[in-house]
């Protein structure tokens, strides 16, 4: 009995002996292949075994395997799978695994300025979008349609025509919003607005979006109060190939794109080119559009330390808009009306017409100093020409409302020879258009530190210029042979009263105009003396410092982030001020020196306003914690003290500075919860902003001509929500997820009227109650659930329902808003791939989408808020005198693509 004892004993010892021997060690960081950046929480397994374990914050594994060889098998939800050998002890180095709505593998350049979530440990509110959803789901929408199923994002404006929608974040507006186009901020330097028609070629050209709700991770000197959007564009493909689309869809959409890269060679130059072209009807009656994008990507790597890419894009467009009307309106005539167009003879006409082209270059330089060091750059311009058009003068309409061209033209050709004018004898009318155009430039640099194993410092520069330049010219004379206008000025030293005692005396005559074509306006601009109505410019100078300190183990992450800018504005208006050479004129003409009636001063060139410099500043911490494989926690705060917009420092589009103007304040906080395994995720996010101080200021003259000051000292709006999303892999065929959002969003307080004088005594001083008013254009309450199903290999079903409620009229600060009908959508796609050799590299995919499939009718917008009295008319409860939007009906596209 001993004996076998012992045997057994020596038996049980050689195995497990043997099986020490066996096993390995292997290690190894996972990487999101798109965006370039680590995978948390990514599933790495012994194939063949339930031996496995997930990455921690920086995508980083090590798997004891049981065997000394086998097969490495690594997964995350929503990607595909990758398998890897090992043998022995092995470190797989970096193991990119493509997400399964990955486009080309493609550099990545700009990674210390492009701030990606995952550029910091510490988690935030974040949704990404990879390339091959933006592909197949927009369609002939805008980029922004992209982001309608994440939480608390609501887009509005779609009905207004190609590029017209709007996006809300957590129910702040865009110009509250801040977006980054690898790394260089595009909103507005003006007003902070956001215009998508300028960026239609994003849907063309963006390998990634990703919207961080809330304080964001981004480390500029930006003070975005709703968050921060992130595209991240293509640059210059790694593999050699190509591809060819042809895009179809409802209301003659045709959209043509080809794409060819030679992939990065080994003389380490590559070059990605791709060509788009589109135009289509509109959804509505006459928004007909159509537009170009073009998108150029050098890239050179000469070695490990250095990698260059220089990109050059632009989306040269034009498209025909509807604005909003009444309901009333659109119920007799249809809820595709638009009385913006007209015909002469059998010729179709707008007034209405947008056109623009903004061509955007810049440069990527990283440069991998040593281990421990790193500095990524990104010089960017961009240079913005068109505007849009209106009507000027006398206008009539024919019977059914539309603009009567034959009868325009008629009165014109009446007039005496031809010359017509704004408040002038000769009358008449013409298409004009008002023109905004741009040059931007600037300069991000970061430079990133490992302090030690577990502390990361980041610090730069946001350097940038912009000088702007409005005014109007005439687009279409209508049969006139000239245009005449006749302007009265006024001075630095008396802004807002003219000198009726020299009467009239700036005459502008015009006889030239540009066509409404994003082309032309780019290579040619009226001079000074052939525009119109106004002609004004502005220089903004800006500058920021920002710095990171990030410590990070393997539970635990901590930051402080803070930032500092200075921002400088100065107008100059050449149009209703007098210069010092129209002085002297005026002066030769009357024989009289030419001074303020008033005082008996001198009068000197008044076109260049006082020049006008603001500080502010941000500050943000947070901390991270893992609670264990599956489990995370997060906290996050932030203060912002944010400059005000340009067009709030001057009043009313005059030289005039606003004296009461002062920073606005942003506080933030956030908290969050995460959990991750290989079958399921999902995030809890909790937050709540306050946005305060915010000053919109009128200018007027009282009844003795006095200059009088009207003062909106703003109310607080305080917002604060839950957000819920999740994804989840419920068998290999089907993959589901969803999102549920939860606000309330109000004002606080009461508003604020005040009157000043110029001397800032209160004339006056109105507070009326809005404590508790619903802020608008968003909807408060919103929840979407969708699936992707393999009905086959390659061939895949998809759907995505969502869920609007508590949507308000877009009024600003009033204490009863007026609530908008709930609703809810529903878009299915289809896709299919057949492959045309033995690897993906050659392939055709082909891609059906329906928008709004049981074509749902529902209100998008209202920008009133008449509540239904006794008497009036209704439609779904909403008083039918109200002006707004109805949303889009059902839509189509159908797509084909081949890959080479």
């Amino acid at each position: 009995m001993k004996n076998t004892i012992k045997v057994m004993f020596f038996a049980v010892a050689l195995m497990f002996s043997a099986f020490t021997m066996a096993q390995s060690t292997v290690t190894g960081t996972v990487m999101d292949a798109d965006l370039n950046s680590p995978l948390p929480s990514a599933s790495v397994v012994e194939k063949g075994t339930s031996n496995g374990t997930t990455t921690d914050f920086d995508g980083n594994f090590t798997l004891t395997t049981q065997s000394n060889s086998g097969v490495i098998e690594i997964s995350y939800v929503g990607y595909g799978k990758v398998s890897l050998p090992f043998s022995g002890n092995t470190n797989l180095g970096n193991v990119s695994i493509a997400s399964e709505n990955a486009l080309e593998e493609i550099v990545i350049v700009g990674t210390g300025v492009i701030d990606l979530a995952e550029g910091r440990q510490t988690p935030i509110a974040v949704s990404t979008i990879r390339a091959k959803e933006i592909q197949e789901k927009i369609g002939s929408g805008d980029i922004t349609t992209s982001l309608v199923n994440t939480p608390s994002v609501y887009v509005a404006g779609q009905s207004g025509g190609f590029g017209d929608s709007r996006i809300a974040v957590r129910g702040f507006e865009q110009d509250n919003t801040a977006f980054l186009l690898n790394g260089q901020p595009i909103n507005g330097m003006e007003d902070g607005k956001m215009y998508w028609s300028n960026w239609s070629g994003m849907n063309d050209v963006a390998n990634g979006i990703q919207i961080q709700r809330g304080l964001g991770s981004s480390k500029l000197a930006i003070s975005s109060v709703g968050g921060t959007v992130n595209f991240v564009t293509k640059t210059t493909d790694k593999r050699e190939g190509g591809f060819v689309k042809t895009t179809v869809g409802n209301n003659n959409y045709l959209k043509t794109t080809a794409s060819y890269s030679t992939g990065l060679m080994e003389n380490g130059f590559g070059v990605t080119a791709l060509l788009t072209h589109w135009q289509g009807d509109g959804y509505n009656m006459g928004t007909f559009g159509e537009g170009q994008t073009y998108f150029l990507s050098f890239g050179y790597k000469p070695n490990e330390t250095h990698n260059f890419n220089f990109l050059v894009t632009g989306a040269p467009q034009w498209h025909d808009q509807n604005f909003s009307k009444s309901i009333s309106t659109y119920l007799e005539k249809g809820r595709k009306y638009n009385d913006n167009y007209g015909y002469l003879g059998n010729q179709y006409l707008t007034e209405r017409r947008n056109f623009y082209h903004k061509p955007v270059a810049n440069l990527n330089w990283d440069y991998t100093i040593n281990d421990n060091m790193n500095l990524s750059t990104v010089l960017y311009a961009s240079w913005g020409r068109g505007g849009g058009t209106g009507g000027r003068g006398n206008k009539t309409r024919t019977a059914d409302g539309l603009i009567n061209y034959n009868a325009i033209h008629a009165s014109n050709n009446a007039i005496a020879n031809g010359e017509g004018g704004y408040f002038a004898a000769g009358g008449g009318y013409v298409t004009r258009a008002s023109m905004n155009l741009h040059s931007w430039y600037g300069l991000v640099t970061n430079l990133e530190v490992d302090l030690s194993e577990n502390l990361t410092l980041n610090t730069g520069l946001d350097l940038r210029t912009y000088q702007g330049t409005h005014f109007r010219q005439v687009e279409n004379f209508h049969g006139l042979t000239s245009w005449q206008e006749n302007i009265r000025l006024v001075d630095q030293n008396n802004d807002h009263q003219t000198y009726g005692s020299f009467g009239t005396y700036k005459n502008v005559v015009v006889t030239e105009g540009y066509a409404a074509n994003p082309w032309t306006a780019t290579f040619n601009t009226v001079s000074e003396d052939q525009r119109i109505a106004w002609d004004y410019g502005e220089t903004i100078n800006y500058g920021g410092l920002f710095a990171q300190l990030e410590y990070a183990n393997d539970n635990l992450s901590v930051f402080f982030q803070g930032a500092a800018s200075n921002q400088s504005h100065q107008r100059t208006d050449r149009y209703q001020y007098a210069d010092n050479e129209l002085i002297s004129q005026v002066e030769a003409d009357t024989n009289a020196d030419f001074v303020n009636p008033d005082t008996g001063e001198s009068i000197t060139d008044g076109t260049e306003a006082e020049k006008v410099s603001n500080f502010g500043y941000n500050v943000k911490a947070g901390a991270g914690y893992i609670i264990n494989e599956n489990n995370n926690v997060y906290v996050n705060a932030g203060y912002y003290s944010r400059q005000p917009y340009h067009d709030n420092i001057y009043l009313n589009f005059t030289n005039q500075v606003n004296p009461l103007t002062e920073n606005e304040k942003i506080f933030g906080l956030e908290a969050g919860y995460g959990y991750s395994s290989p079958t399921f995720s999902a995030n809890l996010n909790l937050y709540r902003t306050s946005w305060k101080d915010r000053v919109t200021t009128s200018s007027d003259t009282d009844g003795s001509d006095n200059l009088i000051f009207i003062t909106n000292e703003g109310v607080e709006q305080l917002h604060s929500g839950v957000e819920l999303d999740f994804t989840a892999k419920v068998m290999d065929k089907l993959r589901l997820k969803g999102f549920a959002s939860m606000g309330n969003w109000e004002y606080v307080g009461n508003s604020r009227t005040t009157t000043r004088d110029e001397e800032n005594n209160v004339l006056s001083f109105e507070e009326e109650d809005v404590d508790g008013g619903k802020v608008g254009d968003a909807a408060q309450f919103t929840a979407g659930l969708g699936f992707v199903y393999q009905v086959a290999e390659r061939f895949s079903v998809d759907a995505d329902y969502r869920y609007n409620d508590n949507l308000y009229a877009d009024v600003g600060a009033i204490k009863e808003n007026l609530e908008l009908p709930s609703f809810d959508l529903m878009d299915l796609g289809l896709s299919y791939k057949m492959l045309l050799g033995e690897s993906d590299n050659r392939s055709m995919s082909m891609r059906l989408n329906v928008n709004n499939v049981f074509d749902s009718v529902y209100i998008s917008e209202l920008s009133s808020a008449n509540q239904v009295e006794a008497g009036d008319e209704s439609f779904n409860g909403i008083n039918v005198n109200n002006r707004g939007y109805f949303g889009l009906g059902r839509t189509w596209n159908f797509s084909v693509r081949y890959n080479f």
